[in-house]
């Protein structure tokens, strides 16, 4: 039985994580099946609330797994894990490091990480633009719950990754390194 080679990618929000599973998609995808799947289609709607530690201010939850359908994830994932048809499976979101049933599938984990303010920066560009969010709703969530939630849960993840790519530098030369080793890899 062939099984695909997984690839699971980590980090903080806005990081990169998405840019570069896209990249590595993109070209994977020119001589290889490739099946990328982003967590973040897998967000309860409607979704649960946190209370703010800090503010008491209540918000719906993006940064913790139980704001998630892992029932599902765990079964698409598992079932692209086990689809022969597939060389390459790509799983990206903030758990995909954390998520145990997901990361004992893993080949190879990576993790890109990027400081918090210039992952805030991205991110009020992101959700300015995408959701039409003002910067004090950007900064406030923020500072209230999603950095909170990266100490907590997505940082400690990096110790499991098998590499650590830096999200500031030429993302170019970190998917050469990454398509040359899967390329070895399936080859």
């Amino acid at each position: 039985m062939k099984k695909p080679f997984v690839i699971g990618i980590a980090g903080g929000t806005c990081s990169g994580k998405s840019t570069l599973a896209g990249k590595l998609n993109e070209e994977l995808s020119k001589k290889h099946n490739v099946c990328l799947m982003n967590m973040d289609r897998y967000f309860k709607r409607p979704g649960i609330t946190t209370i703010a530690p800090i503010t008491g201010i209540e918000y719906v939850e993006h940064n913790h797994p139980d704001a998630m359908r892992l029932d599902d994830i765990y079964a698409d994932f598992d079932a692209a894990v086990a689809d022969e048809s597939y060389d390459v499976v790509i799983i990206e979101g903030l758990f995909a490091l954390y998520l145990e049933p997901i990361r004992k599938k893993l080949d190879l984990k990576i993790f890109v990480d990027l400081e918090s303010d210039e992952r805030i920066v991205r991110r009020i560009d992101k959700f300015m633009t995408m959701f039409g969010q003002t910067k004090e709703e950007i900064t406030d969530r923020y500072l209230d719950t999603v950095r909170f939630r990266h100490k907590e849960l997505v940082e400690p993840t990096r110790w499991h990754a098998d590499l650590v790519l830096n999200g500031v530098f030429d993302r170019t030369r970190a998917e050469e390194v990454v398509l040359t080793f899967v390329e070895a890899q399936l080859s």
